[in-house]
């Protein structure tokens, strides 16, 4: 059985999808870029660092709406827009995750992403002991 998790900490969805959806043990979050959940708006001109570290902050609530961490997270996927941003994004990233237990992942550059950001990240997490 499925169950819909949704928070008002991170933005609202836009369209026919949830933020996340739960189906046994595992959560899968859709794709977030770097709308302020407070005004669900993107502010202009952000840097990728500031977009990155938005996006890890809707991520974050989403999970711990789910009752997870960080730490639950099994895979992620990042869609950048420009692959000379990877460093940047990374610094970022790295601050959420261990090296020594960070989930698998894929980082590409595709054409466009929406409303036009640097960046867009969803995840798959695992529920340990339910």
């Amino acid at each position: 059985m499925k169950t819909i998790i949704n928070t008002n900490q991170a933005p609202a969805p836009v369209g026919p999808y949830n933020q996340s959806v739960r189906f046994g043990n595992m959560l899968f979050v859709s794709g977030q870029i770097a709308i302020d959940p407070s005004t669900n708006t993107l502010p202009d001109g952000l840097t990728v660092e500031a977009e990155t570290e938005q996006v890890m902050q809707n991520l974050k609530a989403i999970l711990e709406e789910a009752g997870l961490s960080f730490e639950d997270v099994l895979k992620v996927s990042v869609f950048v827009s420009d692959m000379n941003n990877y460093s940047k994004i990374n610094g970022v990233y790295a601050k959420y995750f261990q090296e020594d237990t960070a989930p698998a992942r894929e980082l590409v550059e595709v054409a466009n992403l929406p409303k036009f950001v640097q960046v867009e990240i969803s995840l798959i997490a695992g529920f340990s002991n339910q």
